[in-house]
């Protein structure tokens, strides 16, 4: 018996926990003026600077409300930024722009066609796109050198127990998968790419493709 509301209480608990992480990155957007505090915090925009050119015309997908774009465009050459969603292009045209960079609002897989670039970036992208294994074929005649950022399913203890106990443990429900490394390797290899060099932070992988 004790066993049982043992478990009732550990499932409340986890629930809450996942409603408070929402519910805290909702209201830190607020805070700091639609910009989530993991920009700041975690200043992983470094990483995609650190590893462009300023010769490049780099294409930023799901390029969100504009801010890495903006910081790539700091040194690279060009930088476009797509995203499906119209109020995330409006936002970025109108709080991150720069002379070198172009918004636009749309799905990759039905613009650009034939036209090539030095640097693709997908930064918390694949785990939202159902069907990856076409969406990275798609890519692969578009850049030889890719800076994918994803989030791991085995970033923490909690994540796991969450799946074991058969509770939400996605970090976002537009979420059709999170990666271990391995799986990670095994996605990129089937669509025919590789990791050139990677590093695991605050729970994510933060690699350099290749074809």
């Amino acid at each position: 018996m004790k066993t049982k509301i043992y478990k009732i209480v550990i499932k409340s608990a986890l629930r809450l926990h996942s409603f408070s992480y929402k519910l805290s990155s909702f209201f830190s957007n607020k805070i700091e003026q639609g910009l989530h505090p993991k920009h700041r915090l975690m200043n992983y925009h470094k990483f995609f600077i650190d590893n462009i050119n300023p010769r490049d015309t780099v294409l930023d997908i799901g390029c969100g409300n504009g801010a890495l774009t903006f910081d790539v465009a700091k040194k690279a050459k060009k930088v476009i930024g797509i995203d499906l969603d119209e109020e995330n292009i409006r936002f970025a045209k109108e709080m991150f722009s720069r002379k070198n960079i172009e918004y636009v609002q749309g799905d990759i897989l039905e613009n650009f066609p034939g036209k090539k670039f030095d640097v693709i970036i997908l930064s918390n992208v694949l785990e939202h796109i159902k069907n990856r294994a076409k969406f990275l074929k798609v890519l692969k005649s578009k850049a030889d050198k890719f800076l994918i950022r994803v989030p791991m399913i085995n970033r923490d203890w909690i994540t796991l127990y969450k799946k074991e106990l058969g509770l939400e443990w996605m970090l976002d429900r537009g979420h059709f998968t999170e990666y271990t490394l391995e799986s990670f390797q095994k996605e990129l290899k089937k669509a025919g790419f590789k990791i050139c060099s990677y590093s695991v932070q605050f729970g994510e992988i933060w690699s350099v493709v290749i074809k």
